[in-house]
């Protein structure tokens, strides 16, 4: 290990360097953020405007998404490196069975470990082209998110988070990722309580009593979140859609309603016992950066 990482290492709290899993079981909230790999130089340097602008908050982590289809491991993995390596954050790495050998996945999963990365998050993965499709495991692959969970815990001391659908996911009618040995779930973005609520309930009712992360995406452009919405399957609440595209002209009063209507979200989340919140950045620190402040979080540190 270099002396420049070790200093950067030296920096952390013993919290930020625990596993997600020993900090959630130890009472503490986890507060989080999520980008994704971009395709230009221009997206490059904004990611790592955020990601400076979001390190002195000390989140617990922060994370980068594969593209569609699995088609930016090798820039997902790169970026997930380097921000291990170069900054004082915690990184996650992601890691999906889409269109991937378990030769290439071990691959992944012992480059995370060279970079003494413990927290990965084993996603199934969508389609590529169309995350609506029927989904077809690779021939030397795995068919299912349970099957990528027990592989990462088969490779070492990891601590394994998941994907949880506060609205039910078509294709994942059980608990099985639980049962396989996932540490702890992030769910997919919603707009209402009640959905992470149920969702919560459901999961404890199953005897899988893991912690679920809510995610959530403040609305900055209406046209992208109802796009993200359908993609999805989330509900975007009629009253909210209203809202935003009375103002949809002017993206300052978009932003402003946005950062209302995630903060009062995310209020009760943690009312209601949340263990933490995930904000999907889209590689943009504003929005979220009001939130964390606005609710104190950085002092809950």
């Amino acid at each position: 290990m270099s002396i420049a990482r070790a200093d950067r290492l030296a920096e952390r709290s013993p919290a930020a360097r625990a596993t997600i899993r020993e900090l959630l079981a130890s009472g503490l909230r986890s507060y989080s953020f999520e980008f994704f790999p971009p395709k230009t130089e221009d997206g490059d340097r904004q990611l790592w405007q955020a990601l400076r602008e979001l390190e002195p908050l000390h989140p617990t982590f922060v994370s980068v998404t594969y593209g569609a289809g699995g088609s930016t491991r090798d820039h997902t993995v790169s970026i997930t490196e380097r921000i291990a390596s170069e900054t004082t954050l915690t990184a996650v790495g992601h890691l999906t069975a889409v269109d991937h050998s378990v030769a290439e996945l071990r691959r992944v999963v012992g480059q995370y470990a060279d970079a003494g990365i413990r927290n990965v998050l084993a996603l199934r993965g969508d389609p590529p082209g169309d995350p609506q499709a029927h989904w077809v495991a690779h021939p030397e692959g795995l068919a299912y998110a349970a099957d990528l969970v027990r592989l990462v815990r088969d490779a070492g001391d990891f601590c394994v988070g998941v994907a949880a659908f506060p609205e039910k996911h078509p294709r994942s009618p059980d608990f099985e990722k639980c049962r396989a040995g996932a540490d702890f779930a992030i769910t997919q973005m919603f707009f209402r309580a009640e959905d992470y609520l149920r969702l919560r309930d459901r999961v404890v009712a199953a005897g899988c009593d893991i912690p679920i992360l809510p995610g959530i995406m403040p609305v900055t452009n209406v046209a992208q979140i109802e796009r993200f919405a359908v993609l999805s399957g989330a509900a975007f609440p009629a009253p909210i859609a209203e809202r935003l595209r009375a103002v949809g002209d002017d993206p300052a009063a978009v932003r402003a309603i946005g950062v209302e209507v995630a903060a009062e979200l995310c209020e009760r989340l943690l009312a209601e016992g949340a263990p933490g919140l995930h904000f999907i950045t889209l590689n943009r620190s504003t929005s979220s950066r009001e939130i964390y402040q606005q609710l104190g979080l950085a002092d809950r540190q």
